[in-house]
């Protein structure tokens, strides 16, 4: 593609640089590597490459050198998961469980991540494993779990090892072992994985399988928060709450509690509601606070649900 971008005479306007600038832009992304891997990519799948149909399918998703579109994302992940690759019944599975580009349907998820962790798709295993662990949408086996977990944590899946990690932390489907336990969260945090660094976060506050440090642990679960991971933005929040291992702050608590409460997370909403009957960190408003607490209820915190009369 080639577009002429017209010099500049110093006596042009403003929107004209602007133009100028919108123009240069465009002539550089098009001339990027990024877009001839994409547009390669295309032209494989169309050949019948179901591999290139899979990571055709992924810039897709991301909106990555193409214009974003959900919908044939999912055609092409259901194109290479019939042709046998793993990772498009996983990434399809992903798909089917939140609704993105189909219909949401969490049995047929199931099944893809099934056929996922089959075709050596270690997403699809860590997946599984965590429908195992919940009883989400079958019948709840925490043994089955950790040996999915376990699995994916082989194939280097570093989500899996983390919920690994934390199933050793808790003794729950395999003996409780911390050493084992700070091993596994420990190497998933080093990987980036918010959940493997509340994990180990945990082990420090507590002080088993690590050396006991508040310091460290609020710091893990600060990074955890920041990387989307909705339990660390509860016990950040706590730890700020209590001036554990961190200096007290309840303004900031009630923020982290709000970002876990937003992420649907049962416990953050009740302390904001906490907060919100104190007046701390936030100016008290009981509306607010019953409307945080309905809210917990929604999401599973049962405590926070209103009891009959009489009860």
């Amino acid at each position: 593609m080639r577009i002429r971008i017209p010099p500049d005479d110093g006596t042009r306007p403003v929107a004209f640089h602007v133009l100028r600038l919108i123009l240069v832009g465009v002539a550089l992304s098009a001339c990027h590597p990024g877009n001839e891997e994409a547009k390669r990519l295309r032209g494989a799948c169309q050949s019948g490459d179901v591999a290139a149909c899979n990571q055709f399918a992924v810039k897709l998703q991301k909106g990555e050198y193409v214009l974003r579109d959900d919908k044939h994302a999912a055609e092409l992940f259901d194109t290479a998961c019939k042709g046998g690759v793993g990772n498009g019944c996983s990434s399809l599975g992903v798909a089917y469980q939140g609704g993105r580009g189909v219909k949401r349907d969490s049995t047929r998820a199931f099944s893809l991540f099934q056929q996922g962790c089959e075709r050596g798709a270690m997403d699809g295993c860590t997946r599984l494993g965590v429908l195992h662990r919940e009883g989400a949408g079958t019948s709840k086996d925490v043994a089955r779990a950790a040996t999915l977990f376990q699995k994916a944590c082989d194939g280097r899946d570093m989500v899996g090892c983390a919920h690994l990690g934390t199933l050793y932390a808790a003794g729950e489907g395999v003996s409780q072992d911390f050493t084992r336990a700070a091993d596994l969260l420990q190497r998933s945090c080093d990987e980036k994985v918010a959940l493997g660094c509340v994990g180990l976060g945990r082990l420090h506050a507590a002080g088993t399988g690590v050396v006991r440090n508040d310091s460290t642990a609020a710091a893990l679960y600060d990074k955890a928060c920041d990387d989307g991971e909705p339990s660390g933005c509860l016990q950040h929040a706590v730890a700020l709450e209590g001036g554990v291992g961190v200096t007290q702050n309840f303004t900031r608590a009630a923020e982290r509690y709000r970002a876990a409460c937003e992420a649907r997370n049962g416990e953050g909403c009740a302390r904001l509601a906490a907060l919100y009957d104190r007046g701390a960190g936030v100016r008290r408003q009981p509306d607010r606070a019953k409307e945080f607490r309905g809210r917990a209820c929604d999401y599973g915190h049962t405590e926070s649900c209103a009891k009959p009369k009489g009860a």
